[in-house]
């Protein structure tokens, strides 16, 4: 019967990676068939290929913690983590945080991403080392609000810090979650 149950478990995962990879081939393809109908969306090979590497790096990311723990709540806080630094970058490639996408000050946010990826690493990806890891990224995200006010920033930069902030410790109380089992 656990035989049972695991290849059930195991089944329904392999469905979820593969809808995640199916969903990153269509958001791939989105703009492609967007341009056959408007001359709104005019991507270069160099934007479909950036996107392509964003999507990869995603996907990859969350094929590591698929492979790291069959744990429900450590997959799912892979999941969110991957999200959030998958549209941390878009959004800041596309049109910039603060001001516009040529904006210096935008790179602080790829600090926000290297210390969650450092922290990632210290930890191993043990899901109790991955809370305090996430804990600070999100506390690196808050901390741009602040070097940002003297950049004069954008009034939308306290609702994305607080959508950013919130999405880094959602996965880090899943991640805490898993390492409680």
């Amino acid at each position: 019967m656990a035989a049972n149950m695991e290849n059930g478990s195991e089944r329904r995962g392999n469905l979820l990676r593969i809808a995640v990879w199916s969903t990153a081939a269509c958001l791939l393809l989105l703009p492609l068939v967007a341009m056959q109908f408007t001359s709104e969306v005019n991507w270069t090979g160099l934007d479909f290929a950036v996107f392509g590497i964003m999507l990869l790096v995603a996907c990859s990311t969350y094929e590591v913690g698929v492979r790291m723990s069959r744990d429900t709540f450590y997959r799912a806080g892979v999941g969110v983590a991957a999200l959030a630094g998958f549209f941390l970058v878009w959004i800041n490639i596309a049109v910039g945080i603060i001001g516009s996408e040529h904006n210096r000050a935008n790179l602080m946010f790829f600090g926000v991403l290297a210390v969650g990826l450092v922290g990632a690493l210290i930890a191993r990806l043990r899901a109790a080392g991955m809370v305090h890891a996430l804990i600070t990224t999100a506390v690196a995200q808050a901390l741009v609000l602040v070097g940002a006010q003297f950049t004069g920033s954008d009034p939308a930069l306290l609702p994305l810090t607080v959508c950013f902030t919130g999405a880094w410790l959602v996965s880090a109380a899943l991640f805490w979650k898993a390492a409680q089992r």
